[in-house]
């Protein structure tokens, strides 16, 4: 996505390109007192004031919900240019659509629907052109660590370095409908009614591909691991 594409579509605020980072951002204390402006209820009220043009709210929107948008993204395609390309189209097509907004669900559910939507296209094209191998590694790719060995719990730290990135190439080796639904309850810990909007699927369903996804982790890390696998 281009500056002059974002530039046609977007309030000028939105410009500025978030600092390219491979998880989300940590929330900020709230103070005191203050409403908790990651609560869905604020998410809405926003969104009824972006509904009415109000340039504000939607940089407030952006502000709250684009970090976990980005990781949800970049957990899918293991890419951080493509996490925050399509990160942005997500919010362009919240402000496009927010003329027609109407309050029929959580706001998340309706934000992470369009992210699926997005990034299943992105998979699907990926797909079609061979151009992802779970084993390359990009140059967008974060740094991996190397652990001081002669540091006392060295041994410790290179046994969970290892185990998260055998988690992250299990879950990247998951269909994609399981990789989000891993990623969305995992990551993002949203409720499983809420997941079954997004998926368009039963709750029987959604905790059946979990089950099975969960299967195919257990496999992958008994492998990695060198653990005996039932």
């Amino acid at each position: 996505m281009t500056t002059a594409s974002l530039a046609d579509a977007l309030p000028a605020f939105f410009m500025p390109e978030p600092e390219r980072i491979p998880c989300p951002a940590p929330t900020p204390a709230i103070p005191e007192g203050a409403v908790d402006e990651s609560s869905d209820e604020e998410s809405v009220r926003l969104m009824l004031r972006v509904r009415e043009g109000d340039e504000k709210a939607f940089e407030r929107l952006v502000d709250i919900h684009q970090g976990a948008v980005v990781g949800t993204v970049y957990r899918m395609l293991n890419s951080l240019d493509d996490a925050h390309d399509i990160a942005q189209q997500v919010f362009i097509r919240v402000w496009r659509s927010a003329p027609r907004y109407e309050v029929t669900a959580k706001f998340t559910t309706w934000l992470y629907t369009i992210t699926r939507n997005l990034v299943f296209n992105e998979t699907r094209r990926r797909s079609r052109r061979k151009e992802v191998s779970i084993e390359q590694e990009n140059e967008d790719d974060p740094p991996r660590h190397f652990v001081d060995l002669s540091v006392a719990g060295a041994d410790e730290n290179l046994v969970k370095a290892e185990f998260h990135e055998a988690l992250d190439k299990a879950i990247a080796a998951l269909p994609e409908k399981q990789r989000l639904a891993v990623i969305l309850r995992g990551k993002q810990d949203l409720p499983y009614e809420e997941i079954c909007v997004i998926l368009k699927m039963s709750l029987p369903a959604l905790k059946s591909l979990l089950f099975r996804a969960r299967n195919e982790l257990r496999k992958h890390l008994g492998q990695h691991l060198g653990e005996a696998v039932e």
